[in-house]
């Protein structure tokens, strides 16, 4: 029987092979929605959902499958998904809805959730494919929180700014204001200051990921003495 490394999985679609950092998919909601991380947190718990149905629906009939018509059902199945959190939040997080608006039902489109369905969830089993299919949704809800934070936090000197009424109540402890006097940088809010904080948020994975390959070197000293 095979095993299964749940936490390289996790750590595989967190961050070395990220659906945005990486793969450099999903960038029309990316750039798009995360004028702050609220919104970004927002889309990227929806997706997550999405993902995690999905992924458990797919592998539980891959057998009943064929070739030739597996590539339909898996949009079908995703669509009806996502048709599904649509509805439900409009009628449970209709602020959010509205902000949000056309980039929910284009969760249909987006390449990381039919790309895992296809390579992964489709050819294991459940639990393995849930947790493969989570993973890359949290993957894509930490891409557009850090975006998104970013951006909030030069552009206006806030971060989660109206949680409390998009997400509900409970999200109002994460409303932070570190920078009250901060008249914010108009560029960085705009949409080219999406594309340029992306630019820089993948710099900086890249030098992080070379500063941790970098090994230490170990320097051993033998010490002679004489009597």
């Amino acid at each position: 029987m095979k095993q299964y490394d749940y936490k390289a999985i996790i750590k595989s679609n967190l961050w070395e092979n990220n659906v945005v950092f990486a793969q450099m998919l999903a960038l029309c909601p990316l750039l798009a929605v995360t004028s702050g991380a609220t919104n970004g947190l927002g889309l990227g718990l929806i997706t997550t959902a999405v993902m995690f149905f999905s992924s458990l629906l797919i592998s539980l009939i891959r057998s009943f499958l064929t070739a030739q018509v597996r590539i339909p059902i898996f949009i079908l199945l995703i669509a009806s998904l996502v048709t599904i959190a649509d509805l439900a939040m409009n009628a449970w997080l209709h602020e959010l809805h509205k902000v949000l608006g056309l980039f929910i039902p284009l969760i249909v489109t987006n390449c990381a959730i039919l790309g895992r369905a296809e390579s992964y969830a489709s050819k294991n089993p459940c639990l393995p494919a849930v947790v493969d299919g989570v993973a890359t949704g949290l993957g894509f809800t930490l891409a557009l929180v850090i975006l998104g934070g970013c951006r909030e936090l030069l552009g206006s000197g806030t971060l989660f700014a109206n949680a409390s009424l998009l997400l509900g109540d409970a999200f109002s402890v994460i409303e932070l204001a570190p920078f009250p006097e901060y008249n914010g940088l108009l560029l960085i809010v705009l949409p080219s200051g999406g594309f340029i904080m992306l630019g820089l948020i993948l710099s900086g994975k890249r030098v992080i990921e070379q500063w941790i390959s970098k090994k230490p070197i170990k320097v051993i000293e033998n010490e002679f003495s004489c009597h």
